[in-house]
């Protein structure tokens, strides 16, 4: 049930002179309130932990209230500001992550691979295979592969090049 400002200001005023059911009817009108006001603002799964953690703070700075003033404003900065206290801490805190996030690693993927690789670099000379396989599968330098193949450094490039097409036009084909 939604109260009017009018009616929330003097439940609160009844709730500061003692009356405990003025106040459970105060404290269950801004919680709806609070619902409504979080539910477009943060992760539905917060909403509950946010509407507790004001209400708590509501509480605490019940005595502060002025029950000459608007109630709807008060609930609305302690609000805004238990918010932004939220938004920090999300800000702060490490990222979680799910079971079913996670990577598993599957040791049947990489070998896979290389057999697939194995067989698409049958496809090449000798020359190109080992010069694409210490360059981009090894990641050594262009000068020590051609140190290693005992080709000079221009070789070596345009053996990773022409190689290189040869392997796309096959990928591309199959």
């Amino acid at each position: 049930m939604i109260l009017t400002d009018d009616d929330l200001r003097r439940l609160m005023a009844r709730a500061q002179d003692g009356d405990r059911p003025s106040y459970r009817a105060a404290l269950a009108a801004a919680r709806d309130w609070l619902v409504r006001y979080y539910t477009r603002r943060i992760a539905p799964d917060m909403v509950d932990d946010l509407v507790q953690d004001t209400l708590l703070a509501l509480h605490a700075k019940r005595a502060t209230y002025d029950a000459t003033r608007p109630f709807y404003p008060w609930l609305a900065a302690i609000a805004r500001y238990r918010w932004i206290d939220t938004l920090r801490k999300l800000e702060r805190a490490p990222q979680t992550i799910e079971d079913e996030d996670i990577a598993v690693r599957s040791d049947e993927e990489p070998v896979l691979a290389r057999l697939s690789l194995e067989r698409l670099m049958t496809h090449l000379s000798p020359t190109q295979a080992s010069c694409i396989t210490l360059a981009k599968v090894e990641g050594r330098s262009i000068a020590e592969t051609a140190e290693i193949t005992g080709q000079s450094i221009a070789a070596v490039k345009v053996n990773i090049h022409r190689g290189l097409k040869k392997l796309a036009a096959l990928v591309e084909s199959e």
